[in-house]
């Protein structure tokens, strides 16, 4: 039984390529698929995980088999961002973030000081909200979390993520790309609440130097 000739139109796009590779591979398609998404954030966890769901509703693939591989995807792409970040290290971070425009090092530095006490819980909640669910392994690699603590709160918060979005796809049948139109308005409003959060950010900082000139030239 192929994906492909069960879904309405997975033919296309991320659809189908996903659709591909879980017809080909079963559950460790899936997985790659995941694994993929968390490296390359653009490639869209709400049209692969649905997709597996359904995938898992018309027998290609078992229930338990979805939920494993997506979740052993999802730790295995976090992982390779958490030495990406491990990599880049502390001291080029901080040579990186001097170099930036309109920033401070005590910004990096209470950012720092945020993730010793709340990074366990940002790691572990972080999986659960669109675009940060990739971008969380970053600093918790450059921050040096114990990797078996980074790898356990990963696999948590993907195994609940990935879960929700594969059993609507696998309860939704061929109406599973639902899923991708209502997380798709939550992945925006984050998208919008960081760009409201990053200009307010570069107000402040702007007003802040344009008042410092305004003292030193008074």
């Amino acid at each position: 039984m192929h994906l492909t000739s069960l879904a309405q139109e997975p033919a296309d796009g991320i659809a189908g390529w996903s659709a591909d590779l879980v017809d080909s591979l079963g559950g460790p398609g899936a997985g790659l698929a995941i694994a993929l998404e968390n490296l390359f954030p653009p490639l869209p966890s709400e049209v692969i995980l649905p997709l597996t769901g359904f995938a898992a509703g018309q027998g290609v693939l078992t229930l338990a088999s979805a939920l494993f591989w997506t979740t052993l995807g999802s730790v295995v792409g976090a992982v390779v961002l958490y030495w990406l970040g491990m990599l880049v290290g502390r001291d080029r971070m901080h040579a990186i973030w001097a170099k930036l425009p309109l920033v401070k090092a005590s910004d990096l530095e209470r950012t720092e000081q945020w993730f010793a006490r709340h990074g366990t819980k940002a790691v572990f909640f972080g999986r659960m909200v669109p675009i940060f669910r990739s971008l969380i392994s970053v600093p918790a690699g450059v921050e040096r979390m114990p990797l078996p603590v980074f790898v356990l709160l990963t696999a948590l918060g993907s195994l609940i993520w990935n879960s929700v979005l594969v059993l609507a796809g696998y309860w939704l049948g061929d109406q599973w790309e639902a899923v991708e139109t209502y997380v798709g308005f939550l992945s925006k409003a984050v998208v919008v609440l960081v760009a409201v959060a990053l200009a307010a950010y570069v107000a402040v900082r702007l007003r802040g130097r344009n008042q410092a000139q305004h003292r030193r030239t008074s």
